[in-house]
């Protein structure tokens, strides 16, 4: 190849620019030359080329077996023409025989060629997937770019990547260059460069934007256990504080809300409940049911189930709007959580009270009969 020295000074340079090895670059054009070859010269499996690392000049090569009497010249050669190469060589021996074929050099071009641009564009995919691999189950900051249909287009820098509807929140309408930050449920590597799944409703978005506000959660002092989200409307989290001198809730409030409001107005005013974690299943549910006032919680850790009483006014609190503040505590606890005022508690134990009273009297008239035969 007459331009040798320029292709390993070109390949020099792309290691240098887009660090893909030079060696690897060398190998896979190794091998296009040799499928060229077969292609152009002939189906032999035996045909090999080889880059010289420095000059970048091109040989191609057979590979042949020395043996005394020549039936496959593709494949064999005999000891007096062998010696003419090495002359070292014996009967058995595997001996390189050069075939570079007239004007190879030119066919040497186009695939070094080819197989460079395919190499860089191969490597850029690979590097560009691994650069959002790092970030699957974090939070990255896009660009929306437009609406297609229900879905909306969104920039990552250099990749583009669909919100679809499914991972929207219903409430929330974006215009084009609006810069807006989304979790990163899924990266998958496909031919056309990384496929990134990314979401809005996902509980664990509200957890990163935490992770990122409050120092405490990042210093691992503080700890999210738990976190139940209705997108766009409700989150609860339970928190719980590795340092007895740090208040895990305040920590994630900040002065003057200024950490939680940080995190509402990234999520466009959906509303966060904080509450304390606690070992003690019912001083958790009491909490989870945060802002309601509880009178008492009896939880079987068993079944996972608690009956939670209420004072009267405190019930429409504690259940939520269409349910939703007792659902979101069920999330958040793991519990199956049955909620009573005190009247409807008392009523029902009343109720109970008389249908005991209600029984009575026949087992008594049992235990007189039974007493009147023992006598």
């Amino acid at each position: 190849m007459n331009n040798g020295h320029e292709l390993i000074e070109a390949l020099n340079q792309i290691e240098k620019e887009k660090g893909i090895s030079k060696d690897i670059l060398l190998e896979a054009m190794e091998n296009s030359l040799v499928a060229a070859c077969k292609n152009e010269y002939g189906k032999a499996d035996n045909i090999r080329v080889n880059i010289d690392r420095e000059t970048g000049n091109v040989v191609v090569y057979a590979e042949k077996e020395v043996v005394e009497e020549v039936e496959d010249p593709v494949l064999q050669i005999s000891l007096a023409n062998a010696r003419l190469n090495d002359i070292k060589c014996d009967l058995g021996d595997i001996v390189h025989v050069e075939v570079t074929p007239r004007n190879f050099g030119r066919i040497a071009a186009q695939k070094a060629k080819q197989v460079v641009v395919q190499k860089i564009r191969e490597e850029e995919r690979k590097s560009l997937y691994q650069q959002y691999f790092d970030k699957e189950k974090d939070i990255v900051t896009g660009i929306v770019q437009r609406y297609s249909g229900r879905n909306i287009s969104i920039n990552l820098g250099k990749v583009d990547t669909v919100l679809t509807e499914a991972e929207q929140v219903k409430t929330e309408h974006f215009e084009p260059t609006e810069r807006i930050k989304l979790y990163v449920v899924e990266v998958k590597d496909t031919t056309k460069g990384p496929k990134i799944t990314v979401s809005r409703t996902h509980p664990e978005l509200v957890k990163r934007l935490f992770e990122y506000e409050v120092t405490e959660i990042y210093a691992g002092i503080v700890e999210i256990c738990s976190i139940a989200r209705e997108a766009g409307s409700r989150t609860k989290i339970a928190v719980r504080s590795t340092n007895p001198e740090v208040d895990p809730v305040g920590a994630c409030v900040g002065v003057n809300g200024s950490r939680v409001g940080a995190v509402v107005d990234e999520l466009r005013g959906e509303k966060i409940d904080i509450v304390n974690w606690s070992e003690d299943p019912a001083a958790f549910i009491e909490n989870a049911l945060s802002p309601a006032k509880v009178v008492s919680v009896k939880a079987n850790a068993e079944e996972k189930t608690a009956s939670v009483i209420v004072p009267d006014y405190q019930l429409s609190l504690a259940i939520g709007k269409e349910g939703q503040n007792a659902r979101l505590a069920a999330r958040l606890t793991g519990y199956k959580i049955d909620i009573k005022s005190e009247s409807q508690a008392y009523d029902e134990a009343e109720a109970e009270e008389v249908v005991e009273d209600e029984i009575m009297p026949e087992d008594l008239a049992e235990d007189m009969e039974i007493q009147d035969v023992e006598e």
